[in-house]
């Protein structure tokens, strides 16, 4: 699959107008973010790449601050080039140390994740990932049920595993991301997460203790339905992608129309990630 890189120039804008743009750009498909000294590169696959829908999206920050931004065609044949090139490892709270297949093991952490770099969301550089890491640390997903939606290159996935979690279901809607999930569960041991290709039509009619959807804010409202549908009475669940204001306020009176309870959240750079209890 061949991709389009967005080089996007940001010299005069401030951090939360970055993330701003970038979160437009999540809306439209674009599934994979750098960030840059002087900006960010953002990529989404050729198919799915729509100029005017680009535009359009565009169009409400030209008058707010100054961007520009540069398109390059990338054959998926050198995407590995491109990751391992900018890929570092990455350590959470001490706990959970993050790399890729070309970096050398740290056995003095707790948990260890090994991420093949390819064209899949996910390696916990985002905000929103590494948070979800931090809130999944602070929980018990002992002998539970799991639920990874948008599971991108399986991080969660795994890092459910390890926290002891029984059988993890991953699903996302990417083939890349969904192969993936499979390529990266092996390189780490794994073998209790079924991993499936698809959106919330591919949830299995099962019901599960924990539910992790790290995607974005509208996809999170189209799908907040189904998730109640199989999460277990005071099962949980852990939502990210989103900003404080005004998404949070937005997700919490959803989930409480559907009975979920909102218990804390943590917050990085104005991006969230936030935990709720079905009741």
């Amino acid at each position: 699959m061949n991709y389009y890189e967005l080089l996007f120039t940001t010299m005069s804008a401030e951090d939360y107008q970055q993330d701003l743009l970038i979160n437009a750009l999540g809306e439209i498909g674009f599934d994979t973010f750098e960030e840059l000294d002087f900006g960010f590169k953002a990529y989404i696959p050729a198919s799915d790449f729509n100029q005017e829908k680009l535009d359009n999206e565009l169009a409400t920050y030209k008058d707010m601050f100054s961007f520009s931004y540069e398109i390059l065609l990338i054959p998926q044949k050198n995407w590995n080039e491109v990751w391992e090139s900018n890929f570092e490892p990455i350590e959470i709270k001490d706990q959970i140390f993050v790399r890729a297949t070309f970096h050398q093991p740290q056995p003095e952490f707790p948990y260890e994740i090994v991420i093949d770099p390819k064209m899949a969301f996910g390696t916990g550089h985002h905000q929103t990932t590494s948070m979800m890491l931090e809130l999944m640390l602070e929980n018990n997903f002992e002998n539970k049920k799991v639920l990874d939606m948008g599971c991108g290159t399986g991080i969660l996935a795994i890092m459910a595993s390890k926290l002891k979690g029984a059988i993890i279901t991953a699903i996302d809607y990417d083939p890349v991301c969904y192969e993936s999930t499979i390529e990266n569960a092996q390189l780490n041991h794994i073998d209790n997460i079924i991993a499936i290709c698809g959106s919330k039509e591919a949830i299995p009619d099962e019901e599960c203790d924990i539910i992790l959807a790290n995607i974005n804010r509208n996809i999170l409202l189209d799908q907040i339905e189904r998730y109640v549908e199989v999460l277990k009475n005071n099962g949980e669940i852990y939502f990210s992608g989103f900003y404080e204001t005004p998404d949070l306020a937005i997700i919490v009176e959803a989930a409480s129309n559907y009975g979920l309870k909102y218990i804390n959240h943590k917050m990085n750079k104005d991006w969230v990630a936030a935990k709720f209890i079905k009741e």
